[in-house]
């Protein structure tokens, strides 16, 4: 015989079903408009700096060229386009020149944290390990801010040299 559920408890489930599909539906729109704004702001990026360099190697600009892309888009696009933004997509087509590395994963606001990066591979750690522990951009701030790559790679070449001195001592 079949069990019978109460009319509150089957509509109960409904509302949890309704709401999980919704927030998966929401987080699925939010990293879909996301990558398309990533990819985006490297277009424009991209366009920026083949408009300075005019098919030369290197560019001989200033900045007047971005004061007047920052004016000039916030009065046609609105808001986004302040001087720093500009310089931020600019900056991240030079950091990463080919679009297959950029990761899909990772938020503009993060990019932005990380192009503060001066280091390569400081960077790539960083990135990596906001991919591989899937950290918020206050996260990635806060961990920046606390020197984590440089305190990882300190604790690498102490352990290092720990080893290094336990072998000799055992040799003697």
């Amino acid at each position: 015989m079949k069990k019978l559920t109460s009319p509150k408890k089957e509509y109960s489930s409904l509302i949890t079903d309704i709401s999980f599909l919704l927030e998966q539906g929401r987080r699925q729109a939010y990293r879909a408009v996301n990558a398309i704004l990533v990819g985006t702001y490297w277009e424009i990026g991209k366009r920026i700096v083949e408009f300075e360099q005019n098919g030369k190697e290197k560019a001989e600009y200033g900045s007047a060229l971005l004061d007047n892309l920052s004016k000039d888009l916030k009065l046609k696009c609105g808001k986004g386009f302040s001087r720093r933004n500009i310089l931020d997509m600019r900056r991240f087509y030079q950091i990463y020149p080919k679009w297959q590395t950029v990761s899909a994963e990772l938020s503009w606001s993060h990019y932005v944290e990380l192009l503060s990066i001066d280091q390569p591979l400081e960077r790539s750690f960083y990135e990596r390990q906001c991919i591989g522990e899937r950290w918020s951009v206050r996260e990635l701030s806060r961990q920046m801010g606390s020197s984590l790559f440089h305190r990882l790679a300190l604790s690498r070449v102490l352990n290092s040299q720990k080893k290094d001195n336990l072998s000799k001592n055992m040799e003697m």
